[in-house]
């Protein structure tokens, strides 16, 4: 193709090379980072034990009890080749947990005044669609709001047609562009293709409700998603090292781990500058930075849990109030997210961009996951005041599961064997 550089290629070619070299190589003795306390050695012999069994490159679990941060430690390697060791401050891609981070940026706008839930997206977007010959705007786009989004109920369903944002070159073609689509591009393209059911009734997970509310941010705070997200959102909270991550492998930002996909390891380019070529997934087979709002962020795993326990613990943080928290969780009346038996409720469900299963008393767990090519993550807000996030350099165990998915039952259980919680807050 006409985007592919002879040179790139054979330089791709020996970086794979070098790359798999590395890659089966299997550590005997994990080594690990982070200060130990002898209270929460549950969590040591459990991160331990998961890296060595799963074949995990390298991992970071972080945990916080009623707002403490009370242990911080890596795992594993973030560069193999390098023998560099995950530490607490490593930054991984944490792929789809950035959803929960805009859906409370966007309820925050709701509080202020600037939003409604009930507002709708395509009335607020100044986005024109993009129309084959002879296709007509689907009028249901005007019945789709804030709300809608939020809780993945917007329209769409990409086992029916596409998930367009890893339809970069689909898109761009279409445009007349040079690939990448942009987040703008991607919004076009869709506007002008029939949504698949009616917004509001059912669930199905959608990446572009979320790359939408990315823009209403835009559109409301006259700011780049980026900007008003680490100025307005994240820095009140005290989270500092968080960045919107970049796709090429060149561009790995300081501390940011490397990837190491498994399962299928190649697709084609998208960006950079070997467009159209076989390259390995997590370095330009789809754009990180059209993933912005949701997927797009790096984060250390201290950096999610001081987020999950700002929003557990609203009441100090001031993040949100009270009524909205309690919106954020709400059952929604209509589609399922666990089960499709009709006249049953799940036992989970998605809220305003959180998973939601009802414990005892009125208590709730709430979770996200995170999963791309290379990448696999867990953030935890449990019932009793305890936070945890677990980040993953690869997307596979050595049994062909999601690492996050896997470790999930495994870290509840390292937890209630802490008999007595430490008082130390280790960001203090």
């Amino acid at each position: 193709m006409k985007f592919i550089r002879k040179n790139t290629l054979i330089s791709l070619i020996l970086l794979t090379s070098a790359y798999l070299k590395v890659y089966p190589e299997e550590t005997k003795n994990i080594v690990s980072r982070g200060k130990i306390f002898s209270e929460l050695k549950p969590f040591d012999e459990l991160m331990e034990k998961f890296v060595s069994d799963n074949k995990i490159p390298g991992a970071s679990l972080a945990v916080a009890k009623d707002g403490r941060l009370v242990y911080a430690r890596g795992f594993g390697y973030g560069d193999l080749k390098k023998r560099e060791p995950v530490r607490p401050d490593s930054l991984f891609r944490i792929a789809s947990i950035s959803k929960p981070f805009t859906a409370v940026a966007i309820l925050q706008l709701v509080e202020q005044g600037k939003l409604s839930l009930d507002t709708s997206v395509f009335d607020l977007l100044p986005h024109k669609p993009h129309l084959a010959q002879g296709a007509k705007v689907d009028p249901r786009l005007k019945q789709i709001t804030i709300s809608h989004l939020l809780r993945h109920q917007g329209g769409w369903n990409r086992k029916e047609t596409i998930d367009p944002l890893f339809h970069s070159i689909d898109i761009s073609t279409a445009l007349g562009k040079t690939p990448p689509a942009s987040q703008d591009d991607v919004i076009r393209f869709m506007m002008g293709w029939p949504l698949d059911f009616n917004p509001g009734e059912n669930y199905n997970y959608s990446n572009l409700g979320y790359c939408l509310l990315g823009r209403v941010i835009e559109q409301i705070s006259n700011q780049s998603y980026e900007q008003y997200m680490v100025n307005e959102f994240l820095k009140p909270i005290g989270i500092e090292s968080m960045q919107l991550g970049k796709t090429l492998l060149p561009d790995r930002l300081k501390n940011e781990v490397r990837y190491y996909p498994k399962g299928e390891r190649y697709g084609i380019a998208v960006t950079g500058e070997s467009i159209g070529a076989k390259v390995l997934w997590p370095y330009g087979a789809w754009s990180l930075e059209s993933f912005d709002s949701l997927g797009g962020w790096i984060a250390t795993a201290t950096d999610l849990v001081k987020f999950a326990s700002a929003v557990d613990r609203y009441q100090h943080s001031n993040i949100l109030k009270k009524k909205m928290i309690e919106a954020m969780i709400e059952r929604p009346e209509k589609g399922h997210f666990g089960n499709d038996k009709k006249n049953q409720p799940d036992e989970t469900y998605y809220g305003y961009g959180w998973s939601v299963r009802p414990v005892r008393n009125g208590k709730s767990n709430k979770w996200h996951t995170g999963l791309l090519s290379g990448t696999s993550s867990i953030l935890v807000i449990r019932h009793d005041g305890l936070c945890w996030s677990v980040l993953f350099n690869t997307n596979l165990t050595k049994d062909n599961k999601k690492p996050a998915s896997k470790i999930d039952p495994l870290v509840h259980k390292a937890a209630d064997k802490i008999t007595k919680w430490p008082t130390h807050d280790l960001l203090k």
